[in-house]
């Protein structure tokens, strides 16, 4: 537990862990209904990065999320004490730019997923409710019938009888 809190608040996983408390933070928010999981999504239009189709806040979650599980599992993983510090600052230094590319990758791919699963307009509800949209008013007329001025649909070309 040692080893992680120290890779979790060190150099370069301390600059993911602060963002990925945010947003926990953020999401424990939406949760209680203290806010909105769309309350960013007319601030940034992350379209032009490959990450449209998801809420702002959830694009920036997963990125977050990614980049702190990378820096921190590569952190523990290539810098035992052995090391020197130059080379200890070195890899910190390359996770720090690797960590956001990989993770942006990564992010883009869950984010097509999602956009696949949860399209942002959903489709018709039923076959017979596709086609022209037209307006009808109605009135109450007496003892329940009702008067409508809504004209039929014209079947073949043919008009209905009267």
């Amino acid at each position: 537990m040692r080893t992680f809190l120290e890779a979790a608040t060190g150099f370069p996983a301390f600059l993911f862990t602060v963002p990925l408390l945010v947003a926990v933070g953020f999401w424990l928010l939406v949760a209680v209904g203290a806010a909105d999981s769309r309350a960013f999504d007319g601030d940034a239009d992350l379209g032009a990065l490959g990450l449209g189709g998801v809420p702002v806040t959830v694009a920036f979650s997963l990125w977050t999320g990614f980049a702190w599980a990378g820096s921190l599992g590569t952190v523990i993983l290539l810098q035992p004490s052995a090391f020197s510090w130059l080379t200890r600052a070195l890899i910190g230094l390359a996770v720090l730019i690797a960590a956001p590319s990989i993770s942006w990758c990564a992010t883009r791919v869950l984010v097509r997923l999602l956009r696949r699963l949860h399209p942002d307009e959903p489709g018709p509800s039923s076959p017979h409710s596709v086609g022209p949209a037209r307006k009808a008013r109605a009135e109450r007329v007496d003892d329940g019938l009702l008067r409508s001025d809504h004209a039929a649909p014209q079947l073949h070309g043919h008009r209905r009888a009267a």
